[in-house]
């Protein structure tokens, strides 16, 4: 099997290649990958190292929205796995135009790309901002999009032109979204990476607001392992939530991360809210239970080790020469 997986130096990606290669995710034993990643900032070829001798993955640099590279690149791929995108919230608020071109663009590219060379199959990394916010209860997969944020925007745009493709022009796609991810090699601007590296240099958590909106969190081996499945299993023109995480106010996560890291209990402080801040996020994810999903890794257990992995691996979030 040969498997195009762009935005692969990033961190879902790079976590999901290099458990295909590892064995960590079940794939097909003849599984070959090249990585298709533009290395902005949040893309580090030192999140594929333990994957980069390895004979079965090839390395391209390059713009999913490069329609001459991908005319050559697609061709000859059994399926493509989507994860490329600008993903932070903060950075769309301030100015979208990097979002639209890589979430809109990039994806519209890819389709076309993907349709054009006949792609067998088609798999759209998304999130679960596209729904908005919910009160109570959790999204269904038919729960209409209502996305706050520029990037929220970008990215339901871009399942819309996923499905569209699908039910256009009969393209094999199917739509993963899910909540918030943590684990290894997530960039320090996410909430907890950037939690936990200023707890680590003894400075202080800030949250928004109050504190009190609520994510829904899954460790980002999970989240990979759903969207293998969904690769292997998932039906065309559909959506599949990836539910099962841990909702928690990120007041209780900071909480939470001040106690592992042993840090004084004041450890956090509030900022002005974010403009249109979603307050909270909850997913059904019965459709991908359904398929044999279930998330292995406890919340606990993979906080635990990720806060390891950032005191272990200080050189890859702090280059400075404290860090060494």
């Amino acid at each position: 099997m040969r498997l195009l997986v762009t935005g692969a130096a990033g961190f879902i990606g790079s976590n999901y290649v290099c458990g295909l290669l590892s064995g960590l995710i079940p794939a097909p034993p003849d599984v070959r990958i090249t990585v298709l990643d533009k290395l902005t900032y949040a893309g580090n070829p030192a999140n594929l190292s333990p994957a980069l001798n390895d004979p079965r993955l090839t390395f391209v640099k390059g713009d999913i929205a490069d329609d001459a590279l991908l005319e050559k690149l697609v061709p000859g791929h059994d399926a493509l796995v989507n994860f490329a995108a600008e993903s932070h919230v903060d950075r769309s608020i301030a100015g979208a135009q990097d979002f639209v071109h890589a979430n809109v663009v990039g994806t519209h590219a890819l389709l076309q790309a993907a349709l054009d060379a006949e792609l067998p199959r088609f798999v759209q990394v998304s999130t679960d901002e596209v729904y908005g916010s919910i009160a109570h209860g959790s999204w269904t997969e038919d729960s209409p999009l209502q996305p706050n944020s520029p990037y929220a925007a970008t990215k339901a745009a871009a399942d819309l032109l996923v499905s569209a493709f699908a039910r256009t022009h009969g393209l094999n796609a199917s739509i993963t979204r899910c909540g918030n991810n943590y684990g290894p090699r997530q960039y320090p601007e996410k909430l907890i990476p950037l939690s936990l590296t200023r707890l680590l240099e003894g400075r202080r958590i800030p949250l928004y607001g109050d504190g009190l909106n609520v994510r829904h969190w899954i460790h980002v081996e999970d989240h990979c392992r759903a969207v293998q499945l969904v690769l292997e299993k998932g039906q065309p023109d559909t959506v599949y939530n990836v539910g099962g995480g841990t909702e928690l106010t990120n007041r209780d996560l900071a909480g939470r991360l001040i106690d592992l890291c042993g840090s004084p209990a004041e450890s956090f402080t509030y900022a002005p809210d974010r403009p249109g801040h979603d307050f909270r996020y909850s997913l059904d994810g019965e459709r991908l239970r359904a398929l044999g999903f279930a998330p292995r890794i406890g919340f606990e257990e993979g906080l635990a080790d990720t806060i390891r992995w950032y005191r272990e691996n200080r050189t890859w979030w702090d280059p400075s020469p404290a860090g060494t």
